[in-house]
């Protein structure tokens, strides 16, 4: 009789694991609300349509078995992929609906910066910061997907204080853009995910080149995701990130559900 733990296939294997707990699933969503803090752009630009949930019909003469509703949005809303389209650097590539989905699915490094993006809010990851990172725990794997966790999704219900503004521009953390380019052009990247409103720092726009992630990370066919949550809950590799956008066809980017699949230490199975 054949050996079944040498017959098991890698996918009932995963099930396996998932059924017993021996994979988490963490959800690093945010949850989409009319509350759902989003970008405000000063005129003469214009903004996106925040999230808006519209009753339709719910147990009544017009859908007596069944409640549905109507909802409007921007595309760059909440918890959000970018794609290559989205900045003039990528105009002529992907939409969000043509993107790979097997570039969608990748080992997740998270680089914890949060004690110092809680000490400036303008705190920006550097190269220096990258290699440091890599010393400590390897390379960065191919097709993945690397997140920034700064602390910053405290704030995610919390709409002053999560663009933190004043008179001066929007002060959150982000990426320099030697560090943007760095990442871009010479690590096998997917993606490159953030727990604040968008992949730039909120003073990037007086960087050079300005809004350099979304430059270089657009120009070079890798992607964005923003509003993440729970990055404190992965460790610093090892989790395998899945991120599922609307496959809006022509679409700049989509909302997405953002989930991660780690496994948990031996001996944290009930």
């Amino acid at each position: 009789m054949a050996d079944p733990a040498r017959t098991a296939s890698p996918l009932a294997e995963f099930a396996a694991a998932l059924a017993s707990g021996a994979v988490e699933v963490v959800d690093l969503t945010n949850p989409l609300s009319a509350d759902t803090p989003t970008l405000s752009l000063p005129e003469p630009f214009v903004n996106l349509h925040n999230f808006e949930l519209q009753p339709v019909a719910a147990f009544d003469d017009r859908a007596p078995l069944w409640a549905h509703n109507d909802f409007r949005m921007g595309e760059h809303v909440g918890t959000h992929v970018d794609a290559p389209r989205h900045w003039i650097s990528g105009r002529g590539g992907d939409s969000v609906a043509d993107l790979p989905p097997e570039r969608l699915v990748g080992p997740a490094v998270v680089m914890d910066f949060s004690a110092e993006a809680t000490a400036d809010p303008d705190w920006c990851l550097d190269v220096a910061d990258v290699e440091a990172w890599e010393a400590e725990h390897g390379p960065i794997p191919e097709n993945g997907w690397v997140l920034l966790r700064t602390g910053w999704d405290r704030h995610a219900r919390d709409r002053e204080a999560f663009l933190n503004a004043d008179e001066t521009g929007s002060h959150t953390p982000g990426i320099t853009a030697r560090c943007a380019e760095l990442l871009a052009t010479q690590r096998p990247l997917s993606g490159f995910g953030v727990e604040t409103v968008g992949i730039d720092a909120g003073m990037a726009g007086t960087f050079d080149p300005p809004f350099p992630a979304h430059f270089h990370f657009m120009g070079n066919d890798t992607y964005g995701v923003t509003s993440l949550q729970n990055l404190d809950r992965l460790p610093a590799t090892g989790a395998v990130v899945v991120v599922a956008p609307l496959p809006i066809v022509d679409g700049t980017g989509a909302p997405a559900r953002v989930l991660a699949l780690v496994e948990r230490p031996s001996g944290a199975v009930a």
